[in-house]
């Protein structure tokens, strides 16, 4: 899994800037949820009930909100890749204390990888973008090397997605639209895709066309299952959930903000280089 280095352009960090668009008003929509219904992102943020948790959830969705919005910015994108880096760290460590309660749940490992997919997607950018690649703490998650260091967690988050849509292929058959025919095998086939898609991107086998693959899949998981008609929905798509419209839009920007983080993952489409980095630190006027 030796990398070669690949010079990276202003041309191609232009080229790269829709997954940094994509990836950010996910997260900033994300945020703005929290703001909007004073809460945290339901199952994906499983912060303990406790007073003034709602204001925290107010603060923390503000904090997501102006960080990703600060992405789009020349002058703000350094300090905002940095920040996001963080928050993402401390999300994923909320999916820590179920994962150790019950390891041989899936239901636990599925949202672990998830959020740990969104991980990889903010390293990818924390490598490009912290000019921190002569620091000491910090200099290894940059360049090519922060960048394939992003590519295994996004990977290996993939796998456990990837193993619920087989573990749990009843309930993922429920959520694959009623109009499209084999919706059983499409269930099967769509976790057995999504487990070779993390194979490929952790061992480095066309981890690039892996990547491209999972933001596809990813893509149409957003629009076919958790697309609009799901928000207006007067029986909820995915039983036991709460009914109206916040739970599905949810699972839509989260799912979206997913497939942005495999684009940030497949790096370059010009440079044909496992972990090549994905935009240039001096962001182009």
């Amino acid at each position: 899994m030796q990398l070669r280095t690949v010079p990276v352009t202003p041309r191609s960090s232009l080229r790269l800037r829709p997954a940094i668009a994509l990836f950010a008003l996910g997260l900033a929509a994300i945020g703005a949820l929290s703001v909007i219904y004073r809460d945290f992102a339901f199952d994906w943020q499983p912060v303990p009930a406790f007073p003034g948790r709602p204001a925290l959830a107010v603060v923390c969705g503000l904090i997501l909100l102006v960080t990703s919005a600060a992405l789009f910015f020349k002058g703000t994108a350094v300090i905002a890749s940095r920040a996001l880096l963080v928050i993402l760290v401390a999300w994923l460590c909320l999916k820590v204390p179920a994962v150790i309660t019950a390891p041989l749940v899936e239901g636990v490992w599925i949202g672990f990888g998830e959020v740990g997919m969104l991980l990889g997607g903010g390293l990818a950018l924390f490598a490009s973008l912290s000019k921190l690649r002569d620091a000491q703490l910090f200099g290894h998650l940059t360049g090519q090397r922060g960048m394939r260091i992003a590519q295994m967690i996004f990977g290996l988050a993939v796998i456990p997605v990837g193993l619920g849509h087989i573990f749990y292929v009843d309930i993922t058959t429920s959520l694959v639209p009623p109009w499209l025919p084999f919706r059983h095998e499409l269930a099967y086939l769509t976790g057995v895709a999504q487990i070779i898609c993390g194979l490929g991107i952790v061992l480095a086998v066309a981890s690039r066309a892996a990547a491209l693959v999972e933001a596809s899949m990813v893509a149409l998981f957003a629009f076919l299952v958790w697309g609009p008609a799901s928000w207006l929905a007067s029986v909820p798509k995915l039983a036991g959930t709460p009914p109206g419209m916040r739970f599905p839009l949810t699972a839509f920007l989260i799912t979206w903000t997913v497939g942005a983080a495999a684009l940030l993952i497949a790096g370059d489409r010009d440079s044909g280089a496992v972990g090549a980095p994905i935009a240039d630190p001096r962001i182009p006027e």
